[in-house]
């Protein structure tokens, strides 16, 4: 038990790691995330939503401080929030944190774990007005959904706002794969699998589908966005010799850490903020497995789907003890995690508005959650239990965000 612990906290350390080194500019610490913000919302109008008219329907109540003179202690009071969570695990914590903040506020908010979604259906339910808001957005690549037409025949991107800075270039992304076969070829890259006859059939001869002469890439589920991005970036670098395999992510998890054990070798997409990083951890059984620079996605696709900064593609700053060559093109700038909400229930509810603004959360923290979760603490009441937690932790940060949203009111 001892052991599983240390390693545990071992596999999240290294998490912290990858997390400094992600990208340019990137300082995050305790509750207050980075706030830098390259890659804001991409594509349609008005970003960051800094509009408070005011009408909002609460009025006073008990609540706590509330700051001023004349801030109504739960201005939310009367007003039901439908919320939304992604689909993917390592954003529950986000999601209930929002939640139990907004309940602070007095709204009567609907558990975000009765309408958990894929991007593809959240925006589409965002822009038709089924859903107010959600904390599980990724910056730039969620941007595309934007375009989608609604029944109004409007677009989404007319009806929602990006807001806040909950964690900007928290999300680090890449693809993962066996130490040893990079200790064997270094400065090896995914450029370099595709053209070489001999890793093509290292990889081939493992895979699910053995003898095709393909490279399988363990890529994303259906409409999480990131297997259109990685569909896009093998059609962009002319990678002929490689394909994405989509399935459910932790079958896929399983399959490349069952793989690793075997000295199979494996290609996968991850991130972090998460747990998987503690099962395939980059310098032990894994490594991060770079691109070369002009396979960078640059847009003249799918311009949502860039992956430049200011027209430049930036490595991460992970060195060669963790990544395949250096520089460390990963191919996917550091995705800005965000609020993504309806312009109505903005403007209607500036206490929410506000609330929204001021949340940052602390990607250290959500990555220790993460291995929490992986390590055994995933029942819904531990998901409700972890960001409990972590607002009492963090209690004199959040009673500003609060007195801020109260004043707003």
């Amino acid at each position: 038990m001892t052991t599983n612990k240390k390693s545990l906290l071992f596999a999240a350390l290294l998490v912290v790691l990858a997390m400094f080194a992600a990208s340019c500019g990137d300082d995050d610490d305790t509750s207050a995330g980075s706030d830098d913000g390259s890659a804001d919302d991409g594509s349609s109008d008005d970003g960051t939503a800094d509009d408070s008219t005011a009408d909002d329907s609460g009025d006073d109540g008990t609540g706590d401080d509330g700051g001023d003179d004349g801030a109504a202690a739960n201005p939310g009071e009367g007003v039901s929030v439908t919320m939304a969570r992604a689909n993917w695990s390592t954003g529950y914590m986000q999601a209930a944190i929002y939640h139990d903040l907004m309940e602070e506020l007095g709204y009567d908010v609907s558990d975000p774990a009765d309408l958990e979604l894929p991007p593809s259906n959240f925006f589409t339910a965002l822009g038709e007005g089924d859903v107010d808001f959600w904390a599980n957005s990724w910056y730039p690549g969620h941007a595309a959904w934007w375009d989608n037409e609604l029944t109004d025949g409007s677009i989404v991107g007319d009806h929602v706002s990006v807001v806040g800075e909950e964690m900007l270039a928290g999300g680090l992304q890449g693809f993962l794969t066996n130490k040893s076969i990079v200790d064997d070829n270094p400065g090896i890259t995914l450029d370099a699998i595709n053209d070489d006859p001999d890793l093509i059939a290292l990889y081939d001869a493992g895979d699910s589908n053995p003898g095709n002469g393909i490279v399988e890439i363990l890529g994303c589920p259906e409409d999480w966005t990131c297997d259109d991005i990685i569909t896009e970036t093998i059609e962009f670098a002319g990678w002929e010799n490689i394909a994405q395999t989509k399935a459910g992510y932790d079958a896929m998890v399983a399959e490349a850490v069952g793989r690793a054990a075997s000295g199979t070798p494996f290609i996968i997409y991850t991130w972090t903020p998460s747990g998987y990083v503690t099962q395939l951890i980059p310098g032990d059984n894994a490594m991060w497995l770079a691109v070369e620079e002009d396979s960078v996605l640059d847009g003249s696709i799918t311009p949502e789907f860039s992956q430049l900064v200011d027209g430049v593609a930036v490595p991460a700053a992970i060195g060669l003890d963790a990544c395949s060559a250096d520089p460390c093109h990963l191919g996917w700038v550091a995705a800005d995690i965000q609020v993504s909400a309806r312009n109505d229930f903005l403007d209607a509810n500036p206490a929410a508005l506000a609330l929204f603004e001021q949340v940052q959360i602390s990607v250290i923290d959500v990555a220790l959650q993460n291995v929490r979760y992986d390590g055994g603490e995933n029942a819904e009441e531990d998901v409700r239990a972890h960001p409990a937690e972590w607002i009492a932790t963090n209690r004199a940060t959040v009673d500003e965000w609060l007195a801020a949203a109260r004043a707003a009111a």
